[in-house]
């Protein structure tokens, strides 16, 4: 079944500034964590036609649940606003927002075209230096109102931290549901704030480590078929499966390549685990560790040059880097503890991890060159770190007692560790990943 975001075109046009060039220099720091999250104002969008009356609410509601999201911005009661969304459109009164102690402000209008398009537009204002930031207008379908929303919050998040927005993005992860004794896990797709979920296979067969390739459209994910472990391609416009070679020993911990031509993952042989490539044109395969150790959960970094992983060759559960033809691997993690799950982030700046010590897990981050580890979350149980595109924000699932069992939770949080939140899902979820941004 063909994607909605595949298949709708987005048309986007530069608004001109209604008061004065865009001279501010009004910038919200995303290194480090923040006490005083910046005021801002959004408003109801005015709709200039009756058919698209539920815009005015819906598409400002989605921004500021985006933004809010972040930790960085406090949303205003639409309930102190002085000045209606109607007069905005020719005015603003910077001193009315200015009374209501709103440093940024955000309004917008949504018209219907003659060809049965929809225009959205939208506008973003510094209060205190009474100038707009930015504005656009973006041309699509009425059913693509919400994506429309992600992608003016991402357009927001850039022109105030400058750094890229993620809010224009989905995660795939694996939906729980059933006891404890008879765990149903089905593959499922969302929008990166829980919407539009959809489950992708029926449960038949247990799935786990499900990751996006670089389009967006391709998922790779293990399968248990038979009882026999198997890493197998989904195509999320076709809906098509199929398995990835038909190899002799347990395949598992797929990744994509930076190019997306190519899956990394472990091959287990007699007890024996490596990591190995397969060629997803030629179907060719490469060996790229031999040692009698377990060598798995491989990662790419951005550029492709290199590859971090998990290994016991050391004695104890570590994280390794090697040239991406498997040359001069190296152990990179030497503190107290077992470390695993390596993940690079699409920036190249950080591998992130997970770390066992004392009956605790953690999530954390390090330099590729070893320096600088950090620990942002910790939990009686933690998983499966996945970076979102701009590589500032994390996500991870946590299992929580509860009962005679254990719930699973998708949560995110920000490099500074001081914006936790939970990912709203349909039920519990484990091993997400995070899509890059939406083409």
């Amino acid at each position: 079944m063909k994607q909605i975001l595949m298949t709708l075109f987005i048309g986007v046009l530069t608004l001109g500034s209604w008061a004065g060039d865009a001279r501010a220099e009004l910038r919200v720091d995303v290194n480090h964590g923040t006490k005083n999250p910046i005021p801002i104002a959004i408003t109801n969008f005015v709709v200039k036609d009756p058919s698209g009356a539920e815009f005015a609410t819906s598409i400002p509601s989605v921004i500021a649940s985006d933004l809010s999201s972040t930790g960085l911005f406090r949303m205003i009661d639409p309930r102190a606003f002085i000045q209606d969304s109607a007069s905005m459109q020719t005015q603003i009164r910077f001193a009315e927002w200015k009374a209501i102690n709103a440093q940024v402000l955000v309004n917008g209008a949504v018209t219907k075209t003659p060809d049965g398009k929809t225009r959205v537009e939208f506008r973003l204002f510094d209060v205190y230096g009474q100038q707009q930031l930015t504005g656009m207008a973006y041309m699509t379908t009425p059913q693509n109102w919400r994506r429309i929303a992600h992608i003016i919050s991402d357009e927001i998040y850039k022109r105030l931290t400058g750094e890229g927005g993620y809010f224009d993005s989905r995660i795939v992860y694996i939906a729980e549901s059933g006891p404890a004794t008879k765990r149903v896990k089905r593959l499922a797709i969302m929008d990166q704030d829980g919407a539009n979920n959809r489950y992708l296979t029926d449960g038949s067969n247990l799935v786990l480590t499900p990751r996006f390739s670089p389009n967006t459209q391709t998922i790779t994910y293990m399968s248990y078929v038979g009882n026999k472990p198997r890493v197998y391609i989904y195509d999320l416009e076709t809906g098509r499966q199929e398995v990835l070679g038909d190899f002799k020993g347990m395949t598992f911990a797929p990744r994509f390549s930076p190019d997306g031509g190519k899956v990394i993952m472990s091959l287990s042989k007699n007890g024996n685990a490596d990591i190995y490539t397969l060629d997803l044109r030629s179907r060719q395969t490469r060996q790229l560790t031999n040692s009698n150790s377990i060598d798995t959960s491989p990662t790419y970094a951005p550029d492709a040059s290199k590859i971090a992983f998990e290994s016991d060759r050391g004695g104890t559960q570590q994280i390794y880097v090697m040239n991406a033809d498997g040359t001069n691997p190296h152990r990179i993690t030497f503190g107290d503890g077992r470390y695993a799950s390596p993940v690079w982030s699409p920036r190249g700046d950080l591998i992130a991890f997970v770390k066992m010590l004392k009956g605790q897990f953690y999530i954390g981050v390090i330099r590729p060159d070893g320096t600088g580890e950090r620990l942002l979350s910790n939990a009686f149980h933690m998983e499966g770190p996945t970076w979102a595109p701009n590589g500032r924000v994390l996500a991870f699932f946590k299992e929580i007692p509860s009962g005679k069992g254990r719930t699973a939770q998708l949560y995110s949080i920000d490099l500074t560790g001081d914006n936790e939140h939970l990912l709203r899902s349909p039920g519990s979820g484990s091993d997400p990943a995070w899509s890059p941004l939406n083409p």
